[in-house]
């Protein structure tokens, strides 16, 4: 049986991975999808999300540990790619309400040494808004 055609919908990341958007992919699989993030923090600044539909990290279950895992080490082999360091990288999701897309997104920033002060705020590393992929997996 073939799968239902997609439909545009209301959520603008998965219009991006169905491809209703002029959006460049830099990378997707099955389940993942990769792309430059519109106002870059940093030199890289890509959203690394679910091509299925999560509104946010407090809707992830047990059952999402894989993808979540997943996710992390496509994160992970973007930054290697793009010669860019684990050390000086800000990997982390918004922690609900503080989130402008409702569909799961792990933010991969590199190099956070060069993020400018907003960006810093923004993405402040294990802060009420911006939390870390371990404490994501430690929820689950």
């Amino acid at each position: 049986m073939a799968s239902p055609i997609p439909e545009r919908s209301n959520c603008i990341f998965c219009n991006i991975v169905n491809k209703f958007e002029n959006t460049e992919i830099l990378y997707e699989d099955d389940d993942i999808c990769v792309f430059p993030d519109i106002k870059p923090a940093s030199k890289l600044h890509l959203l690394i999300i679910p091509k299925r539909h999560i509104e946010d990290v407090k809707c992830l279950t047990p059952a999402d540990k894989e993808l979540v895992n997943k996710i992390l080490m496509v994160a992970h082999e973007q930054l290697s790619k793009n010669n860019l360091s684990l050390d000086d990288a800000r990997l982390g999701y918004h922690w609900p309400p503080f989130r402008s897309v409702r569909h799961l997104h792990l933010h991969a920033i590199a190099p956070a040494s060069e993020m400018g002060f907003i960006s810093r705020l923004i993405f402040r590393k294990d802060s009420y808004w911006f939390v870390s992929p371990d404490y994501v997996a430690s929820r689950l």
